[in-house]
């Protein structure tokens, strides 16, 4: 589990990179194919996107020395975040979706890197806020969908 800023980040490229690749070289139809319960890569890709948008505002916000969610706002519910989130993107290409994700990204990352170097690590034996954001929507929430993305070209023979 990395603690500091650098080794947090280096986390969270080397894990957006492996999902990056498992998505590679996949055409159209197969993004839009659904497979994974009721959605598609496209969708899944709708998903983390719309947690790194939402991330990349509370990052700013820690950054700039305040509360990362604003009032009013509850995360709790994540299925329904997830629902709404993959719907908005429904009607979009996949490769736009793909794009605007890698946009969304370099925004994430470059949010996470402002965050100041005391705000990442661990408080009383457990990891600080910055630490669990990136955690929960970058390198612990990439592998949940890089293993079954992976396992499902294979099974496709893609």
């Amino acid at each position: 589990m990395p603690a500091d800023k650098a080794s947090t980040l280096k986390l969270v490229d080397d894990e957006y990179q492996k999902l990056r690749q498992a998505i590679d070289g996949l055409e159209r139809p197969q993004l839009e194919q659904v497979w994974y319960d009721r959605w598609s890569i496209k969708q899944i890709v709708a998903h983390i996107m719309g947690w790194e948008r939402e991330m990349t505002a509370a990052l700013e916000r820690i950054a700039r020395g305040e509360r990362p969610t604003p009032e009013g706002v509850d995360y709790s519910d994540a299925d329904a975040w997830n629902a709404r989130f993959a719907h908005a993107w429904t009607p979009i290409m996949a490769n736009t979706v793909l794009a605007a994700w890698a946009q969304t990204h370099a925004a994430y990352v470059k949010a996470a890197e402002a965050v100041p170097n005391d705000r990442y690590g661990e408080a009383d034996g457990k990891l600080k806020t910055v630490n669990r954001l990136l955690e929960a929507s970058g390198y612990g929430h990439y592998p949940e969908h890089t293993a079954p993305i992976l396992e499902w070209r294979k099974q496709q023979g893609l």
